[in-house]
């Protein structure tokens, strides 16, 4: 692939991963994506096969700014604290990030895309999902529970916390404000109380 191909393609995905954050998931055609980028609507096609496949390219964006958010935040603020402190930090940064990249965070977990696995996207959520397992098995989460198993759990808890309080029903039902409160609760539930 040429230098102005791979220009092109990663202008495409930088175009697709602006209008996500600014008008949203719907606004995710290939016609406006090639209209933003100044190429004609038959373009992307010479690149991403598919719609599938730029949508898949973007999300893989998304996967990898989430991950690159958490790393540096355990790094820069907890680098020497216990796991679950720095597994209280990934939880923030995920809500954080479902909460001001709504869009991307829709996108990326759009089970088409997951289930079609285009540019090896599922691949590129997994270690995201490592790191996790890593935090959960050094936290010692409650004796004999699996650490996979629990940052299963613990991961569907933060993405429906992150779902249900995009759409305003935590704050309702739970009267809070806050998501601290739910993300100390699903520690708790998860990794047993907070030793004293």
């Amino acid at each position: 692939m040429s230098d102005r191909d791979m220009n092109l393609r990663d202008r495409l995905v930088d175009v697709g991963v602006g209008l996500v954050a600014t008008e949203g998931l719907q606004a995710l055609s290939l016609r406006e994506i090639a209209r933003r980028a100044g190429v004609s609507h038959g373009a992307p096609r010479r690149h991403f096969p598919t719609h599938l496949a730029l949508l898949s390219a973007i999300a893989r964006h998304g996967f990898e700014d989430l991950a690159s958010r958490a790393r540096e935040a355990v790094a820069r603020d907890l680098p020497d604290a216990d796991a679950r402190a720095q597994l209280k930090v990934f939880g923030r940064i995920y809500l954080d990030f479902a909460r001001s990249d709504r869009g991307m965070y829709e996108l990326m977990f759009r089970h088409d895309l997951l289930e079609s696995n285009e540019l090896g996207l599922r691949e590129t959520s997994l270690p995201l999902f490592a790191a996790l397992v890593d935090m959960v098995t050094r936290a010692r989460s409650r004796p004999g529970a699996e650490p996979a198993v629990v940052a299963g759990a613990l991961w569907a808890n933060l993405h429906g916390i992150a779902q249900l309080w995009g759409w305003g029903s935590l704050q309702v039902a739970a009267g809070v404000d806050d998501v601290e409160p739910l993300l100390c609760a699903v520690m708790d539930a998860h990794l047993g109380p907070q030793p004293r």
